[in-house]
């Protein structure tokens, strides 16, 4: 049930975007235990100045086509699907849309079931038991 903020340089065209979703998405699915109908994302495309990065912290060379994927996940995974995640992550979006590993940073952040409301109220917690 993870929940995914995307941030990008504004600019990007519909195709663009919609490429790099499906690639979050299908990352999640095959690397992250994640069922293929959760899917639950927010796409920033941002003004030059409102993402700032340095080019070369741990990583890098990084251009403006940088790419912050901040995960929030319902739950803990191990390091070993974590690793597997951002390997699928970046071999996805580097067939599409085109996007250079040194491009892509990822944050997971975990939280609990009670921290979570699909619809009408109701705690996750409630729904799972």
């Amino acid at each position: 049930m993870p929940f995914t903020r995307i941030s990008m340089h504004q600019g990007k065209s519909p195709n663009y975007v919609k490429a790099v979703s499906d690639s979050l998405h299908q990352a999640l699915v095959d690397a992250f235990e994640v069922p293929a109908d959760d899917r639950f994302q927010v796409i920033h495309q941002l003004a030059p100045g409102e993402l700032v990065f340095d080019p070369h912290y741990m990583g890098g060379p990084r251009s403006t086509d940088f790419i912050l994927f901040q995960v929030n996940a319902g739950r803990l995974r191990s390091a070993e699907v974590k690793k597997a995640f951002y390997r699928r992550l970046v071999d996805l979006l580097g067939q599409r849309p085109g996007v250079r590993a040194e491009d892509v940073m990822v944050t997971i952040q975990t939280n609990q079931a009670e921290d979570w409301s699909f619809s009408s109220g109701r705690a996750l917690i409630d729904e799972i038991g």
